[in-house]
This record gives C-alpha cells, sequence and structure tokens, in this order.
C-alpha cells in the first residue's frame, strides 16, 4: 500500500509540483491549501507523512505545527518555506519536525529528506511493537498421538488468515500454540502482539487495546498507540479472553467486526488489518449459558477451534518435556542433572493437575533443593509428595516388574501398575486399607483400581 504524504500549501504551483514528485516516487499524495483543512485530513485519513508550508495565510505552519505533534506525537512532518532562516528552521526542529526545506525543493533533497523521516518514523514503531510483543519462538514438545495431531492442526491452519481460538487447561501450552501458528504464518516477519486480557483492569482496557491521545484522561501525557494498532498488518493474540469483562467484549467485538476504531480522546478513524488469535481455559459455551460472555463474540473467534490435551492424557511426553526444560534451565545457570528411569516413571504417575507448567515449576524446585548429580525417584518422591508413590516402592532397577521393551506406554503402565499393586497386596496379605496406606493412596481409589486391573 502506497504511502500517504499529506501536502499543506496555499500555492497551488508547488502543490502540483509536489505531487508530481511524490506520484513518481510511487507516494499518494493529499493535497490541501490551509492548515485547517490540513488538521481536519489528519482526522479522516491515515496520513505517513506531513509536507507543511510555514508562510500560509490564516493559520501558518508554526502554528498548525505543534497542533499536528499535540495530536499525532510520532507522525514525521517536513517544513518547507521560500522565506526560510536558520532561526526558524531551529525553532521547528524544536518543535518536532523532522526536516526544514526551502523553496522551489529539489526533486533530490525533498525524496532523501521523506525517506529518512519515514524510516525513523518506522523504526520508532518498530520498537514500539518489539516492547508490546513476545519473547522467541519455541517449539511445542512431544511425540504422543495427541501432539503430533495438535502439530498437524497448527501446521494446516497457519498459513490461512484464518481466526483461531485456543482452548485448553492452565499450563498446557496455548501461547506456544499461537506462537507456533504465527511462527508458520504469512506475515511471520512481523511480530505476534500479545495481550493478556486478564490482566488488563476493565478501566484501561480501551486505552490498551484501542491507543489514546494526548490528554485523553488523566495521566495521558502524550499519545500512545494500541495493540490493534501495533498489530495491523499481523497477528493480535488474545490470551485469557473469557476473562474480559461483558463491556469490554462489546467494544473488542465492534473492532473486531469493522476493523477500524477510533483512539480514546480521539476522532480520527483508524483502520486496520488484524487476523486474532485467542486462548481462554474457561468453557465458552457455558459461560455463554451464565451470561459471562458473549455468543456473538464466541462465534466470530471461533472459526478454527484448536483444543490443547492436559498433560495426564500424554503422560508419554515427560520425558522429552524433561530433556527440554532442563536444556533451559542449564542457560539460566543450574547444572545439569540426570534422571533415572525409576524417577521418570515417578514423574509420570502424577496427575499434574497444572500441567507442563506445574512440571516446569517442580523441576526447578527439584533442581535447588538437590544437589544429587543423578535424580532417582526419592528426589521426586520427596518433594511431589504421595502422588509418585505408585512408582517408587522399594527402588527397583529397569526391568525388576517386567520386560517393558517394544511396549506402548500405556500398556507399559497397565502391566507395571498391575505386577506392583499385587506385590504390595500379597506382602500384606490382601489387606486393601494397609496397602493404601503404604503407597499413598485413598482405599476407595485403590480399590478401583484393583477392580479395573483385574486383580484379585
Amino acid at each position: 500500500m502506497a504511502k500517504k504524504i499529506l501536502v499543506i500549501d496555499d500555492e497551488v504551483m508547488i502543490r502540483e509540483s509536489l505531487a508530481g514528485i511524490l506520484s513518481d516516487e510511487g507516494f499518494e499524495p493529499v493535497l490541501v491549501e490551509d492548515g485547517e483543512t490540513g488538521l481536519a485530513a489528519l482526522n479522516n485519513e491515515s496520513i505517513d507523512l506531513v509536507l507543511l508550508d510555514i508562510w500560509m495565510p490564516g493559520m501558518d505552519g508554526m502554528e498548525v505545527l505543534p497542533k499536528i505533534k499535540e495530536q499525532f506525537a510520532d507522525l514525521p512532518v517536513i517544513m518547507i518555506s521560500g522565506h526560510g532562516n536558520i532561526e526558524t528552521a531551529v525553532q521547528a526542529t524544536k518543535m518536532g519536525a523532522f526536516d526544514f526545506i526551502e523553496k522551489p525543493p529539489s526533486y533530490d533533497k525533498i525524496i532523501l529528506s521523506i525517506t529518512n523521516a519515514l524510516k525513523l518514523s518506522s523504526l520508532t514503531r518498530e520498537n514500539e511493537i518489539l516492547k508490546a510483543g513476545g519473547g522467541s519462538f519455541q517449539e511445542l514438545t512431544g511425540v504422543s498421538p495427541a501432539m503430533t495431531g495438535l502439530r498437524q492442526q497448527l501446521m494446516r491452519v497457519a498459513p490461512s488468515d484464518a481466526w483461531v481460538l485456543i482452548r485448553g487447561e492452565h499450563g498446557t501450552g496455548k501461547e506456544l500454540a499461537a506462537q507456533t501458528i504465527h511462527h508458520y504464518s504469512s506475515v511471520a516477519d512481523k511480530p505476534m502482539i500479545e495481550v493478556n486480557c486478564a490482566a488488563i483492569p476493565d478501566e484501561l482496557i480501551e486505552s490498551e487495546l484501542f491507543g489514546h491521545e494526548k490528554g485523553a484522561f488523566t495521566g495521558a501525557t502524550s499519545s500512545k498507540r494500541g495493540k490493534f494498532d501495533l498489530a495491523d498488518g499481523s497477528i493480535l493474540f488474545l490470551d485469557e479472553i473469557g476473562d474480559m469483562s461483558m463491556n469490554a467484549q462489546a467494544k473488542v467485538l465492534r473492532i473486531l467486526q469493522e476493523q477500524k476504531f477510533e483512539r480514546v480522546g480521539g476522532a480520527k478513524t483508524v483502520s486496520i488489518n488484524v487476523r486474532v488469535v485467542a486462548a481462554t481455559n474457561k468453557d465458552l459455551e457455558e459461560e455463554i449459558k451464565n451470561g459471562t460472555f458473549r455468543a456473538d463474540l464466541f462465534y466470530r473467534l471461533n472459526v478454527i477451534p484448536i483444543t490443547l490435551p492436559p498433560l495426564r492424557e500424554r503422560l508419554e511426553d515427560i520425558p522429552h518435556l524433561v530433556t527440554d526444560l532442563m536444556k533451559v534451565f542449564v542457560t539460566k545457570g543450574f547444572s545439569d542433572r540426570v534422571f533415572t528411569t525409576n524417577a521418570i516413571r515417578a514423574l509420570q504417575c502424577h496427575e499434574w493437575p497444572g500441567n507442563v507448567r506445574e512440571l516446569r515449576n517442580f523441576l526447578e524446585r527439584l533442581l535447588i533443593m538437590c544437589s544429587e548429580e543423578e535424580i532417582d525417584v526419592e528426589q521426586v518422591t520427596m518433594l511431589l509428595g504421595n502422588s509418585a508413590a505408585v512408582a517408587a516402592g522399594p527402588v527397583l532397577p529397569t526391568g525388576s516388574l517386567g520386560d517393558y521393551d517394544d511396549v506402548p506406554f500405556k500398556e507399559a503402565k497397565k502391566m507395571f501398575e498391575s505386577d506392583f499393586l499385587r506385590e504390595r497386596l500379597q506382602a500384606n496379605d490382601g489387606n486393601i486399607s494397609k496397602t493404601a496406606e503404604e503407597i499413598g493412596m485413598e482405599r476407595s481409589h485403590l480399590h478401583k483400581k484393583i477392580k479395573a486391573l483385574g486383580l484379585t
């Protein structure tokens, strides 16, 4: 899309000359003859740069310049004048002008100044985007059928422009899924802009998402771009969308439908082209029934639904997750550790209600609290508690409970549980209560497990 350049000059010949120069260089000129009309044009169109004459009847350029900067602080303005002097040039620069050019403007000089001004403006915007964006890309870890299927889904949807709603429990990696979509999308060269909807107070949601003009409210000492503005031409990631207030949902829905908005305290309509990826850990259908989430917003976001599996449904991925997380911890100064087979088995017997986030936190706690170079089942059980006791029992060498070679994980887990519980029940003469107490399991749970495994 061609950059729009607003020319504010009362001389017809200058306007026409500049229009020819700009058109030849691929810019789209917008021509006005006075300051008042120029300010109105800025509120009606998306302008990338202003060429502003100093000496004009009515409101001159030195009066127009501060008004432009008050409303559009980052908009580059180049002053042009046939009666310039050093004092005027210095004053204009102090007031925020990018450059000062004498009339008649030289073709090469005007294009060089415009190019440099747009380049600086672009760098400023990129800096804002990088501050608002997330960290580096990280692949989703796992070889389980659930994770293989998830990656295939993400790879199919990423190159399209379709909106995506990612669902899953806390700690399952919804942000990583969004980053994967962005990484393999057609806009991977632009940062994905992330918004944590749960972390923004309701009274600040408009300013955060849509931006504000200087003086829009107490504390707004300068203009600020919002997340929607920064995400123009890229992906906006709305994390924890289920925690957004009904008031904010209504405003976001309107922006999503129209792809345009006004900043808080501003009259200018800003048009955008944004692809939305949203995420939530809530049951949105239930939230709709309860009246806490808008059905129309749900259907607008839920073009491609993707659900992340909880860690308890892909326990075979734990060895791979431990390996990858340990690499991260080593870069943070922790010494590398070796996890024994029994230690991994103990980790796989835990339910992990906090999912991968809980596993990460546990490993960090383990590295801090345990000094051993080899992590065995005792260390895991000490910090993880009774949930790992099923795997613990006596410390057993690999293969002592049977041969698990070439056996699928779920079948091996069932074999292990069956052998372990049979051994413990025999040692306690079939006393379920005593066995349950020893292995740290609820009696009712153990009774159901015995029945499910067909033990007598």
